[in-house]
């Protein structure tokens, strides 16, 4: 189970950890949240939030990482993104119906601070620079997921692996090594192939000297060809 933190041992107004959005909000409003909010920490492969589930509450990412994802059928899903600190998650839900559209999974632990969805509402209302930033943020996200859209539906599989590497070493570690907390099952619902293709896939990206694999880390070695299999498809 989780384990739940007190209150106390993290104040909104000095906090480092909370998301660039609340940045923008004055004292008497981090105040508000201060009030209205719990920090969790999840260990890994703990769910953070349920698709389908009743949204309570919005999420501000301390520390750690955890994927987006989309659950679909015969237990087949869809990563939407990684999220990583200092990142928010909202969700069309919010003005929507009040419900995850969406699962929320830790890949390593991970604190999160849950912000009741009324407060955050509320601010929204009365702080127009926070209301607009908002926007952009959420923009943002439905920009990215529109060009991995067609990114998976029109390269081939290679392209598509390709893509997700670039995108985990430029984006998420920031670094041509990350350590293998992502599986391969996650590396394929990251590029919409099953985890057999994805390893195949692996496979011949580290027999052609692109990329090296250990059981700890995957390291980068050959950027320039990983960019040509991305931009070829």
């Amino acid at each position: 189970m989780p384990d739940y933190l007190e209150k106390t041992q993290m104040n909104c107004i000095s906090c480092e950890c909370k998301s660039s959005l609340f940045r923008l909000l004055s004292d008497e409003e981090l105040e508000q949240v201060q009030k209205n909010r719990i920090n969790v920490v999840f260990k890994p492969g703990e769910t953070i939030r349920k698709q389908g589930t009743v949204m309570t509450h919005v999420i501000s990412v301390n520390s750690g990482l955890a994927k987006l994802y989309l659950e679909g059928i015969e237990q087949r899903n869809a990563i939407l993104r990684l999220v990583k600190p200092t990142n928010f998650i909202g969700g069309p839900g919010i003005y929507l119906d009040l419900m995850h559209h969406y699962t929320v999974t830790a890949l390593m632990e991970s604190s999160v601070c849950f912000i009741d969805i009324h407060v955050f509402k509320k601010i929204i209302k009365q702080n127009s620079l926070f209301a607009e930033e908002f926007i952009k943020d959420f923009s943002r996200n439905t920009l990215s997921a529109y060009n991995r859209l067609i990114n998976l539906t029109q390269k081939q599989m290679p392209g598509r692996l390709s893509d997700t590497l670039l995108y985990l070493f430029n984006d998420i570690f920031q670094s041509n090594k990350f350590p293998m907390l992502i599986s391969k099952q996650d590396l394929a619902d990251l590029s919409a192939m099953s985890k057999d293709s994805a390893v195949k896939v692996l496979r011949e990206f580290q027999n052609d000297g692109i990329i090296r694999i250990t059981d700890n880390e995957m390291e980068l070695l050959d950027s320039v060809a990983l960019k040509k299999i991305s931009r070829i498809g």
